[in-house]
């Protein structure tokens, strides 16, 4: 006699659960551009402080030797020597001289 009052209930557990993971992935989907995590585009034509910024993972007003720690961490992934990319060795190397002061953007070989 219980068996099909519990299939019921578990049924209707799993209706209302699917419908709550939908919501919550609809709202997870409509939320703001600066409430991602991860940065969606690719670079710009000339790069800016805040691009420099999020290709060494550091904030825009990180200091001079972390800077240059994270140039090196991340160049160390992406060397052209190691298996990584010319092209983005050369927006790192850039991104790095645009976070030191040393260009006005857009020094890149590529």
């Amino acid at each position: 006699m219980e068996t099909p009052f519990m299939t019921g209930v578990v049924v209707a557990a799993a209706a209302y659960a699917g419908r709550y993971g939908i919501q919550a992935w609809q709202a997870f989907k409509a939320r703001p551009a600066g409430m991602r995590k991860f940065y969606e585009g690719g670079f710009h034509a000339a790069m800016n402080r805040r691009e420099a910024a999020l290709i060494l993972g550091v904030r825009t007003t990180t200091p001079t030797d972390k800077i240059k720690e994270a140039h090196r961490r991340v160049m160390v992934a992406n060397h052209p020597d190691a298996g990584g990319s010319h092209y983005l060795a050369s927006k790192i190397n850039e991104a790095k001289d645009m976070m030191l002061g040393k260009t006005k953007g857009s020094g890149s070989a590529f």
